[in-house]
């Protein structure tokens, strides 16, 4: 397995994963439940530059020529750089105005979403990705990373911690009580 920057040809693949990850969010967005729908919603944005959604903030695990997981980052002070084109999109094309609370800020790079193929999940390919980024970012880089677990989901925060991040505080997103880990240099 290899791990990599994607490529615009990684998008659908990679919306399909962020969708894994966030699908209530995406169907709060578009305000329908249909997974057609969200998944060309997110390939819209996953295709473009300078969102947070873009292929540009995507790492990709790659196994046999085919992308098996996805993990989106970005530097945290530029979110409300990334999100206002999905914000500007929502209100033109859905008539929604929306202001979600800021999940990061400045001083950490945010993980917003893992997502690993149906066929590949329970095989450790999220926490590959996740010790690549913790390798990339905090060993080499000295970032601080961040991402926010939500407080239903134990398992998810037993690897989060087991791999070094460490609970700094709680966040509100779109009505939920999220758990703000952090992982420091």
């Amino acid at each position: 397995m290899i791990i990599r920057k994607a490529t615009i040809q990684d998008s659908e693949i990679i919306a399909a994963h962020m969708l894994l990850a966030m699908q209530d969010v995406v169907y709060g967005f578009i305000g329908v439940k249909d997974s057609t729908k969200a998944k060309a919603f997110l390939r819209y944005f996953v295709e473009q530059e300078n969102n947070q959604y873009s292929y540009k903030n995507c790492f990709v695990a790659e196994e046999e020529n085919e992308v098996i997981g996805t993990l989106n980052i970005y530097d945290g002070a530029k979110l409300e750089q990334l999100r206002a084109p999905v914000l500007a999109y929502l209100k033109q094309c859905y008539a929604k105005e929306f202001n979600p609370e800021k999940e990061t800020a400045q001083g950490e790079y945010y993980i917003d979403t893992i997502g690993v193929s149906a066929t590949h999940q329970g095989k450790g390919i999220g926490t590959k990705l996740l010790k690549y980024i913790i390798q990339t970012y905090v060993n080499d880089n000295k970032y601080t990373l961040g991402l926010l677990v939500d407080e239903e989901n134990p398992n998810a925060e037993k690897l989060y911690l087991s791999l070094g991040f460490e609970l700094v505080g709680y966040k509100g997103l779109l009505g939920k009580r999220l758990k703000h880990l952090q992982m420091k240099p």
